[in-house]
């Protein structure tokens, strides 16, 4: 269809562009148009499903030579350049039409399913931060190009955010096109004279193909050269659909004059066909007389009568007499030499255009039932049959529908196609039902032929149903954009082949519909509608080990057995946190325990809630039980600093209120970030180096005072939170979670019960106080209360003095 290649890393001049196809315009007077085409730089991530890639949507115009992508790639590291990031490889990949269905996992597709082809190219590094590439396509096929972009699967490592500067690798596609302007028109049916100077190697031409067309013919006669009879001709013919063939292609060529003459069998219909005249061994003037005929199959006789082009052929308005112009008129304004006033040795009126008018065919292609659209919701679409969904298929031809998906609106979804036949209609005989699905025209299978559903110029996708295997699916994940025919032909298998099944008319149950993702991406999987710029599409995203474009592969997936225990390890870890309850409680620290008892309430359900696979328990919605959980894990740290700190009970609920919410904010803000952890600890950490500082200066020794509490309290506390630390920042990763979490878990718990300080006890020296006038006791309290270290609730009256 098109031929790719791969250029330097420079990309391409368009001064070579245009020394490549000088010659191909030059008799129509053709004009080349660079346009030049480029995308906002995007950040690629690491590829684990299609969810992962980045999608750039180009759109390459009609007459198109020659499309060149240049592609750029970038490292940045804190906003500079990224020289010390490690070397990925950027694959990308290339379609025309609709995105590329890729699979660079090698994991199994879902059954039934159909996978368009695509191309791919690996971008590798030539300078420390920056690489460039380019890929390039002569004769692209117009309309909608995709690439896909991504970086290689990573370990899975869990990265905190925040804790160091993050390596990030940009992307940057632009196109460059050169495009030929003023093509001469060539009309159905009609011959004209033309040239191709000395000074040219060929000649370039394009023709309309409406519907029902089975054949088109491209003629050249009266062949000459100057001073030379015709009896050889120094040309060759190329035709191609969509797309102007190219020079040394592999097109159909023609080089013996007898005469010279181009068959294209079941052509794409309502498309441009271009035909291309390349001279050879020549050194002097070529002179002939070209002409396009096509085979109507939609009748089994034609008029002969002279019809005007864009009137009998369904010719676009902008090419036909709709514009008001006669045919003179109009193919003079196409820009073919045979009517132009400077060519002396052609006449300038239409005694040097024949019409011949199409030819019909005896084969004749039955007619194409349309379906009706009806759209549920995005990628949600069915397409009804008027009078189905059961189609009944006469035994002596074919049944053919009409499904037309709209441009780029349909093609990031995938197309389902189901039949079912009723074996009631059978009536016993060895009947099969084959259909054909062909994108751009439908493929007839004929009796007591080879059933392929193919030509030579098209492919479509192969279906049957027969007695033992009534049922078939064909599923195609991003479908090109436009007219898709299916053909059901009904067959009874004879000794000489599948022959036309007498009296016997099979009936079969058909559905068309779009979905977004395959069977809604199954149980380990979640479809997700992605955008990029104003193009939508949909992929799979799965979990608990599964895989694959519907994520149906279960090579790598997590047992059920695996999942019960990575959930009981998640959940019950958060047990640890029974035992630091039990001390806040015991020693008076009631604030502290209700804050423990949330946060293990909280985590349990998280994580019940958190689980990929099918062992999920959820109370309430996910976002909230997440919040919920981080709010209570970093609370459970404050609190726990702050009580270390032994402030007055007043200061301590003001600053645990004040926590409470500094909190909550900055979780709304960022959740994963490392400063909402770092943060906290570190100002409470601060508050309580003052307190100890401060009771350190006015008892004039080390506080805590004794060497036990250092030893066998805050050393173990504050080396198991330390390695929670570690744990949470460097080791954890997608494979290891479960286990690790649930480590993380134990260990914070552990360190707060090592941490929380002791219950105050009663001082039994007292400080005596100033009498108060006007009563005959004094109260006396111990120091703690003096220096404002302890909550005066816990004060107890050493002593009564009397006044």
């Amino acid at each position: 269809m098109w031929r790719p290649g791969r250029l330097g890393s420079g990309g391409c001049s368009a001064g070579l562009l245009l020394l490549v196809y000088t010659s191909l315009c030059a008799v129509g007077d053709c004009l080349f148009v660079t346009e030049y085409f480029t995308r906002t730089p995007r950040k690629l991530n690491a590829f684990n499903s299609f969810a992962s890639v980045e999608l750039f949507h180009f759109n390459v115009p009609d007459d198109t030579m020659m499309a060149v992508w240049n592609l750029i790639t970038f490292k940045e590291q804190g906003g500079t350049f990224g020289d010390s990031c490690p070397n990925r490889n950027v694959t990308v990949y290339f379609r025309s039409g609709a995105p590329p269905v890729i699979n660079p996992l090698y994991t199994r597709f879902p059954r039934d399913t159909v996978v368009p082809g695509s191309f791919a190219l690996t971008l590798t590094w030539t300078l420390p931060n920056r690489t460039t590439g380019a890929f390039n396509v002569t004769s692209p096929l117009p309309g909608d190009w995709f690439l896909a972009a991504h970086l290689p699967k990573d370990e899975g490592k869990i990265s905190v955010k925040g804790l160091s500067e993050e390596c990030q690798y940009l992307f940057q596609p632009q196109l460059i096109v050169q495009r030929l302007h003023g093509i001469s028109v060539l009309y159905p049916g009609y011959f004209i004279d033309q040239m191709i100077p000395l000074h040219n190697r060929s000649a370039l031409y394009k023709v309309f193909i409406p519907n029902y067309i089975s054949k088109v013919k491209v003629q050249l006669v009266n062949c000459s050269t100057k001073n030379k009879s015709s009896d050889s001709c120094p040309v060759v013919l190329k035709i191609r659909a969509r797309a102007p063939p190219v020079h040394n292609s592999s097109a159909l060529d023609c080089r013996e004059w007898r005469p010279c003459e181009l068959v294209s069998l079941v052509p794409a219909w309502e498309q441009w066909y271009y035909i291309l005249v390349e001279r050879y061994l020549s050194n002097s003037d070529v002179y002939f007389r070209i002409g396009v005929q096509v085979t109507d199959c939609s009748r089994p006789s034609l008029s002969k009568e002279r019809a005007q082009p864009g009137s009998s052929m369904n010719m676009p308005q902008s090419f036909g007499t709709a514009m008001g112009f006669s045919l003179s008129e109009t193919l003079l304004m196409a820009g073919l030499p045979g009517l132009s006033h400077n060519t002396s040795h052609l006449h300038s009126s239409e005694d040097s255009i024949i019409y011949l008018a199409p030819t019909a065919d005896t084969n004749k292609c039955w007619p194409i039932r349309p379906t009706l659209r009806n759209e549920l919701d995005t990628f949600s679409v069915h397409f009804y049959i008027f009078f189905g969904p059961n189609i009944s298929i006469p035994p002596d031809r074919a049944a053919v529908f009409a499904i037309n998906l709209m441009p780029v609106l349909d093609s990031g979804g995938v197309l389902n196609m189901e039949l079912k036949l009723n074996m009631s209609t059978v009536k016993g005989a060895n009947l099969t039902v084959f259909g054909c699905l062909n994108h751009g025209m439908p493929l007839f299978l004929r009796e007591n032929a080879s059933l392929k559903c193919e030509s030579e110029s098209a492919a479509g996708f192969f279906l049957s149903v027969n007695v033992s295997a009534n049922i078939t699916k064909l599923r195609i994940p991003y479908p090109q954009t436009g007219t898709w025919y299916l053909s059901l032909r009904s067959l009874c298998a004879t000794e000489h082949g599948f022959e036309a099944c007498p009296n016997v008319t099979a009936e079969v149950y058909m559905r068309s519909y779009l979905t977004p993702c395959i069977n809604d991406c199954g149980t380990y999987g979640q479809c997700k509608l992605l955008r990029t710029n104003n193009y939508l599409y949909a992929a799979c995203e799965c979990k608990a080990g599964w895989n694959g474009w519907g994520c149906t592969d279960n090579s790598e997936a997590y047992s059920y057995s695996f999942q019960l225990l990575s959930t009981l390890l998640l959940c019950l870890s958060n047990l640890m946190f029974v035992p630091p309850v039990a001390i806040a409680i015991r020693s008076n620290y009631l604030l502290e325990a209700s804050v423990y008892i949330f946060t293990m309430f909280f985590s349990t359900f998280y994580h019940a809630c958190d689980q990929p696979g099918i062992v999920v328990f959820c109370i309430m919605e996910y976002d909230v039980l997440q919040f919920c959980d981080f709010l209570g894990s970093l609370m459970s740290v404050w609190v726990t600093v702050i009580a270390m700190a032994r402030l007055k009970s007043i200061i301590k609920q003001v600053l645990y209120l004040l926590g409470a919410m500094s909190l909550s904010m900055a979780l709304q803000l960022d959740r994963h970030g490392l400063w909402n952890l770092l943060g906290p600890s570190l100002f409470a950490l601060g508050i309580m180096a003052v307190a100890w500082t401060v009771r350190t200066i006015r008892r004039r020794r080390c506080y805590p005072p004794t060497w036990k509490r250092w030893v066998f309290f805050l050393f173990p506390g504050t080396m198991i939170a330390t390695s929670a630390v570690a744990l949470y920042a460097f080791v954890e990763t997608e494979e290891n979670y479960f286990y690790i979490h649930s480590i993380w878990h134990m260990l914070i718990a552990g360190s707060v019960g090592f941490l929380l300080p002791p219950r105050a006890k009663p001082d039994s020296k007292v400080t005596p106080l100033k009498r108060k006038r006007g009563c005959g006791y004094q109260l006396c309290v111990n120091e703690h209360e003096e220096l404002g270290l302890v909550d005066p609730a816990i004060i107890s009256i050493n002593s009564i003095c009397k006044s």
